[in-house]
């Protein structure tokens, strides 16, 4: 299972990810990084088939200046991606002797950053289509999406467009390690990146390692106030 995803705050987008890569035509998984460099002032990451996003993660080191440039940065990603996918989709043998059902040659592939004050989230779809996602705050890609979207949900009571980037950072693992509860095919190591007016940082492992000890603090004081609430 694969989930990326990315949320919105008053300062900035922050990117999360698992590093779980499920082969089903081989039964097997693998850890892999999900989330890679847009340049210096964004992000991305993919969903999908690895040949595909293998493809654009050339595309984009080879052509990320003039994609974080262009005036319209969705349609900039778009003519990148759309030219790999046809490839793929037109190259790709489905009926292989022995190995039916051993995947597809669609990807997802989502983007993020911050320009001139702003968040931009944006998505390509496996048909092509650009989704938009900055001005909801919040978007996941991958099998893992429809859970990460409901944790994502289950945290809006925080408003989190409305808090900043470290704490953002805490809401995005949180979302991570309850999918890790929840799914034995979403594990760790996770990656985070925070992207703001200064550019796309990546985290160490001992950032993330910080990262959770924020979380556990805020766990604790949930159950502080769950106490002195109901007890």
């Amino acid at each position: 299972m694969t989930v990326v995803l990315a949320t919105v705050c008053k300062d900035g987008v922050v990117l999360g990810s698992d590093s779980q890569i499920t082969d089903k035509g081989r039964g097997m998984t693998y850890p892999a990084e999900k989330i890679h460099p847009l340049g210096e002032r964004a992000a991305w990451g993919g969903s999908g088939a690895r040949a595909v996003l293998h493809d654009v993660r050339h595309a984009f080191n080879e052509n990320s200046a003039a994609i974080l440039e262009a005036p319209d940065i969705g349609r900039a990603i778009q003519e990148q991606v759309l030219p790999i996918m046809r490839h793929h989709y037109d190259t790709f043998i489905a009926d292989v002797p022995g190995e039916e059902g051993g995947g597809t040659p669609s990807a997802y592939v989502m983007a993020s950053g911050w320009r001139d004050g702003q968040p931009w989230i944006i998505e390509i779809t496996p048909s092509g289509m650009i989704g938009h996602y900055g001005d909801l705050g919040f978007h996941a890609i991958g099998s893992g999406a429809p859970m990460a979207q409901q944790a994502g949900s289950l945290l809006s009571h925080f408003h989190l467009a409305e808090r900043s980037v470290r704490f953002g950072c805490a809401a995005v693992l949180r979302v991570l390690k309850a999918l890790d509860l929840t799914s034995s095919s979403v594990g760790e190591p996770f990656s985070l990146c925070r992207i703001d007016k200064d550019g796309a940082h990546h985290l160490s492992d001992k950032d993330i390692e910080t990262v959770n000890k924020d979380v556990k603090k805020w766990e604790d004081a949930e159950q502080r106030v769950i106490g002195e609430v109901f007890d």
